[in-house]
């Protein structure tokens, strides 16, 4: 077990959804908190976050920063997600290496895994099949910061671990329609519609591809105790075990936003992976497990869409 009492912790992207939430998960540890920002810190440029790390020489670090989008993003800015992503992982990964970080917990993204991955998805998966063409940029990135991890644990010793997270929303999230992921896009579209008084919204596709949902909230509980907990060379999913059909969460999404028009589906939009659901064994086995329903969960989720606390950000998580 690493104990996180009087460590100094660097939050990596903390203005971000999931970000922002380990931050609230740490504040009940008996840790100090490190975070930055763009004026202090340009995580894409390797000077900037070497002179930041010698400077603040933390303990830990929670590598949660990076570009982020939906699908029409991903498709749109190809070179920037795998740019960007690779060069913030790379200065962060590497700077931690050379001031002697005792751990590192990198964040990826259950779009590593092959498109038509047997499901449910286990670790084992990764590099077994062909990507999601539409965000295998940003795929291939986080690839590369796994295995980057892997190599510095490797060639150096280093406890630095990765953790996957299915499809997360909640408060922070980024709500911009040109650049969010499905719920918080559809969250906006429903709410819209309703001040509206629109006879219908959109969906894209067809609605039968099947999606994995996790609250910020409780990823960030999860990473804390893989932090806390696990230490060893594979990466370990965190999700909540459970899908839904998109066509099913639009529904559950419009019952709680009060949106009671037609749901309409755009047939010319592509529906991305079939199905997308990862095995939750391994952490389980470890203990853990998530506390917030989905429902409940996207109430938390509208509750800050309505009161601002949300992001329309292109960048997303990054720090």
């Amino acid at each position: 077990m690493y104990d996180l009492a009087g460590k100094k912790v660097w939050v990596a992207g903390h203005r971000g959804m999931v970000g922002s939430a380990v931050v609230r998960r740490l504040g009940s540890e008996p840790c100090e908190l490190v975070v930055s920002d763009r004026k202090t810190v340009d995580l894409k440029r390797q000077s900037d976050v070497e002179a930041f790390m010698a400077d603040t020489r933390p303990d830990a670090v929670v590598l949660a920063a990076a570009k982020v989008g939906g699908i029409l993003a991903n498709d749109t800015y190809p070179a920037d997600f795998l740019y960007d992503n690779l060069m913030i992982e790379a200065n962060i990964i590497d700077a931690s290496h050379r001031v002697g970080v005792e751990k590192l917990l990198f964040l990826g993204s259950s779009c590593i895994y092959p498109k038509l991955a047997a499901q449910p998805i286990e670790e084992s998966s990764l590099l077994t099949g062909p990507l999601e063409p539409t965000n295998e940029w940003y795929a291939i990135a986080k690839i590369a910061g796994i295995k980057l991890a892997q190599a510095y644990r490797k060639q150096y010793g280093y406890d630095f671990i990765s953790a996957m997270p299915t499809n997360l929303y909640g408060p922070g999230d980024n709500f911009d329609l040109n650049s969010s992921h499905v719920m918080p896009a559809l969250i906006r579209k429903a709410h819209e519609a309703k001040i509206a008084g629109a006879p219908s919204i959109t969906m894209w596709g067809t609605g039968t591809p099947r999606r994995e949902f996790l609250h910020c909230d409780d990823c960030a509980d999860a990473l804390v105790f893989l932090l806390k907990n696990y230490s060893g060379y594979e990466h370990v999913n965190v999700g909540s075990g459970e899908d839904v059909t998109i066509l099913e969460l639009t529904q559950l999404v419009c019952e709680v936003v009060g949106y009671t028009g037609e749901i309409v589906h755009d047939f010319s939009k592509p529906d991305g992976t079939p199905r997308k659901l990862m095995s939750a064994d391994r952490l389980r086995e470890m203990g853990w497990a998530p506390k917030i329903e989905l429902r409940a969960g996207i109430r938390d989720a509208y509750d800050a869409f309505l009161t601002g606390h949300y992001s329309e950000r292109v960048q997303g998580s990054a720090a």
